[in-house]
């Protein structure tokens, strides 16, 4: 799809075409539209972002916790499935896996929200050095940590889309 394509579509054609670019999340296409036409990639990926952050904080801990656990065997997104593969969340050794769902858990219990970290180019390793370090900022830190990397993620998808990534 080419960005001149969604342009024209309808609301609804939009949201169908890129809803899904934040997980689970068709309201941020639904509201972005508004903002159309956009000459670039990064001034709809802006659009998308001032949606999320124009929005309640209660939609926007909706739209992390729509996130699935990283390294997670449970049903997800196909995109977050072929995110987690690349980073070879899929592959963890039995061990991995223990120390990654730990880590999953005590975040969550700390911070009220899925660990978030965009991971393309990361590897496994990679990610759990950076879940250790992050279970050590402060609420507000982190809030807006995870937010930056949902909006890092949500760009990816958006150039893969666009035939930019």
């Amino acid at each position: 799809m080419t960005l001149a394509e969604l342009n024209q579509l309808s609301r609804e054609a939009f949201v169908e075409a890129v809803g899904w670019v934040f997980e689970h999340s068709p309201w941020v296409a639904a509201r972005a539209w508004e903002s159309r036409p956009w000459q670039s990639l990064d001034e709809l990926h802006a659009a998308m972002v001032r949606c999320v952050e124009e929005a309640p904080l209660e939609a926007r801990l909706a739209l992390i916790r729509a996130h699935p656990d990283l390294g997670s065997r449970t049903r997800m997104a196909e995109a977050s499935v072929q995110e987690q593969r690349g980073a070879g969340l899929d592959s963890l050794n039995p061990a991995e896996y223990a120390r990654i769902q730990h880590l999953n858990q005590e975040y969550t219990r700390r911070f009220g929200f899925p660990f978030i970290l965009a991971v393309r180019g990361k590897d496994k390793h990679q990610v759990l050095a950076a879940m250790e370090a992050r279970l050590h900022n402060r609420q507000d830190e982190e809030l807006h940590t995870a937010l930056r990397e949902v909006y890092q993620i949500a760009r990816f998808r958006l150039a893969d889309l666009l035939g930019q990534g």
